[in-house]
């Protein structure tokens, strides 16, 4: 009875009784087929069609093609109310891709205002309703499909909807290698565990927790999912304790907040305890955060991997936008004042430093491992290699603008050119978030690579490294790996920016689509050029990037940033019997009559009350002096307490400062090459019991 009626009321209206859905073809032609074949999954008994401009289009079985000729909004839906007919329109599936269609959009609302499915991107689907004019619009906007109903918590505090924190003893612990007495402690504080080495980010960290864990204990403290077993022992090795604290959800609106939302998703309790537990329980003397994001938390040294409100002022600069124009505030709010927080910053150039305009900043730039990455001969052909993670939206902003500009001009100069991009986890999941409605590369002649555990077999392949990033902070790894591989780098000037490069020296600048183009054919063509080029990448790179260079800076900041352990004073005849003890149990030290030192420069090392150690030193000329012997108690060894007596008996002694050392005594010529001293000469049989030459070694302190 029910059906009948409602057939006359509708043979009564002119119109059909069974509804039918009418697909609106609004964007890229592959999203629109995805979309089209969903809608034909979910409603396969439904009669369908397609609302489309291209005549070529190939459409699935069961699905009638409108096909509409171009103009204004109302003159198209005429169109479409002359092709339905007498048909009710059931369901409006729409695409908004950000295609330019606008138009036909429009018509959809003319013809269909209260069936409207809308589509993005990412192909997530969304009803278009006035009751959710707030959340329609949002997804109109590119919001993504999870978020379009979040409210803040200001403005609903009883939504379901919430963010998640780890809490409790919701965390885990592995035990590295074991801590070493003496040795002094540090923790670092990092949003992400440092392994594999899949980005930027994680190589400078790993590479700096090995470099130094030569001198210190260390506490890793890191933000992760979840950490794979086989990913622990590179990271054990060179730490004695891992806190692993569980990925929060951060479910705020990123509009909410003063402070950035990056910021605001690591605010986490259990951490902040932890790093507490770090410094009460481990004593860990000092802390250290890594990124900005994490400079909410107390520590004494922040690391700037990249001045964050420099990459929004040019993600600002480009787009313009009021959200474009919050964000920026907010970064140089939020920034400016944690800098003046931190005992020291440490930034990747110059260039970063000049942005900051802080005494407390230091310059520790990004390395390359050079016994890690040595060059190989190069292999003939045109392979190109791009490394960027996708989850990083400036990587996926610079292989459009490759894509988009470059490709197209390049694949007519260098035909069989072919290109490889490794792309990171997840990549067509990130390239959806960052790219809207851009579609994938689909070429043949580009292949994208996921995760990838090492990039050198690539780089081994590849002949020319592209670097075309237009929005950039901090100073590129990729761009120095490579120079370190001995292969030529084109590169944008953003991408190139704080290494100190030089055009046509040591890398190939270019900026512009048609210039880049230009830049990569050339050094394909070229191969005396291009092999310049590389040879002259990979010396800069040994001259200025060396990891165990840069991490002998690194902790000497750091042992400078530490109270001293000792306190240096003039030994008196009170310290003489402690002296001759230490002498007696430091068999490798000279073996004098330590009642004579008092003759001579001699100072002690007072820890926790107590002598520890002894130097003594006599000048042998207005400006030269010798070191006559140098002990610390066996007990206290490796905690620096040789390295303070020594530059204090350094810094009393200008011009030329000597001292021998047995040839086997290879911790005390190690500390001796680090505090600057050199080989001078070799004494035979200088030592007795046992025999031994004397290596004589060299400081020039002024």
């Amino acid at each position: 009875m029910r059906q009948a009626l409602k057939r006359r009321l509708f043979a009564m209206l002119g119109k059909d009784p069974e509804p039918v859905i009418v697909s609106f073809l609004s964007g890229s032609r592959p999203r629109a087929l995805a979309m089209i074949e969903e809608i034909l999954g979910l409603e396969p008994s439904r009669r369908h069609f397609a609302v489309t401009f291209d005549a070529s289009l190939k459409l699935p079985d069961g699905v009638t093609p409108i096909l509409l000729h171009r103009g204004p909004a109302p003159w198209l839906a005429m169109q479409l109310r002359r092709a339905l007919s007498h048909r009710r329109i059931g369901l409006a599936p729409v695409l908004f891709d950000q295609e330019p269609y606008g138009s036909l959009h429009a018509a959809a609302f003319l013809i269909a205002p209260r069936r409207i499915l809308a589509y993005n991107a990412n192909l997530e689907r969304h009803h278009l309703r006035l009751s959710t004019v707030v959340a329609s619009l949002l997804f109109l906007s590119g919001v993504p499909l999870d978020r379009i109903f979040l409210r803040p918590r200001w403005l609903a505090p009883r939504r379901r909807d919430v963010s998640w924190v780890p809490s409790g003893d919701n965390y885990g612990v592995t035990e590295g290698r074991a801590f070493t007495p003496g040795r002094r402690r540090i923790a670092i504080v990092t949003p992400y565990y440092p392994y594999p080495l899949s980005h930027g980010g994680a190589v400078r960290i790993y590479n700096l927790l090995r470099e130094l864990a030569r001198e210190f204990d260390i506490l890793l403290l890191a933000f992760a999912p979840k950490v794979r077993a086989e990913h622990l022992p590179p990271v054990e090795q060179f730490c004695s304790r891992i806190f692993v604290v569980p990925q929060p959800r951060y479910r705020e609106p990123h509009w909410s907040t003063l402070d950035p939302p990056e910021v605001n998703e690591f605010r986490v309790p259990l951490m902040r305890s932890l790093i507490e537990r770090a410094r009460n329980e481990f004593k860990a003397e000092l802390v250290q955060l890594e990124y900005t994001s994490l400079a909410s938390y107390p520590g004494d040294i922040l690391v700037e991997h990249d001045v964050t409100f420099d990459l929004y002022q040019q993600l600002h600069q480009a787009s313009g936008t009021l959200l474009s124009a919050f964000n920026l505030w907010r970064w140089k709010r939020f920034e400016k004042a944690a800098v003046r927080r931190f005992r020291r910053i440490v930034v990747m150039s110059d260039k970063d430093a000049g942005l900051l305009k802080s005494s407390n900043v230091r310059v520790v730039p990004n390395g390359v491992d050079l016994k890690r990455f040595q060059p190989k001969p190069e292999t003939p052909g045109g392979q190109l290699l791009f490394v960027g993670s996708f989850r990083h939206f400036p990587n996926v902003s610079a292989m459009r603008f490759l894509l988009d500009r470059v490709w197209p001009l390049l694949t007519e100069l260098a035909p069989d050119v072919k290109l490889t991009v490794v792309a990171g986890p997840d990549p067509e999941l990130y390239w959806k978030q960052h790219a809207g409605s851009s579609p994938m590369p689909s070429d043949p002649r580009v292949r994208i690579l996921g995760m990838t555990r090492d990039v050198r077999p690539f780089l081994i392949q590849a002949n020319v490294v592209l670097v075309p990033t237009l929005v950039s902070a901090g100073t590129n790894l990729k761009v120095i790996e490579a120079m370190a591989m001995e292969r030529a780098v084109v590169s944008t000037t953003s991408g190139a920016a704080g290494l100190g490069l030089e055009h046509g020296a040591n890398i190939w600048i270019a900026d512009g689509g048609r210039e880049f183009a230009d830049g990569i054919a050339k050094l394909l063509s070229d191969d005396p050029l291009r092999t310049r080029l590389a040879a002259s990448a990979r010396r800069f790179a040994v001259e200025h990037f060396d990891w165990q260079v840069i991490g002998a800076r690194y902790r000497e900041m750091i042992r400078a940033m530490l109270p001293p352990r000792s306190t240096i004073r003039a030994a008196t005849p009170v310290d003489l019997q402690v002296i001759e003890a230490i002498q007696a149990a430091s068999p490798e030290a000279a073996h004098w009559d330590c009642r004579r030192y008092l003759d001579f420069d001699s100072s002690v090392a007072v820890v926790d009350g107590a002598v520890r150690g002894f130097i003594v030193t006599r000048r042998t000329a207005p400006d030269e002096t010798e070191v006559l012997n140098l002990a610390v108690d066996p007990d206290h060894r490796r905690m620096g307490i040789a390295g303070e007596l020594m530059r204090h008996a350094i810094g009393r002694s200008p011009g030329e400062v000597f001292l021998e050392v047995r040839e086997s005594n290879l911790p005390a010529r190690k500390l001796y090459s680090k505090l600057g001293f050199e080989d001078a000469g070799v004494r035979q049989n200088y030592y007795q019991d046992p025999p031994e030459a004397a290596i004589v070694m060299r400081l020039r302190t002024c």
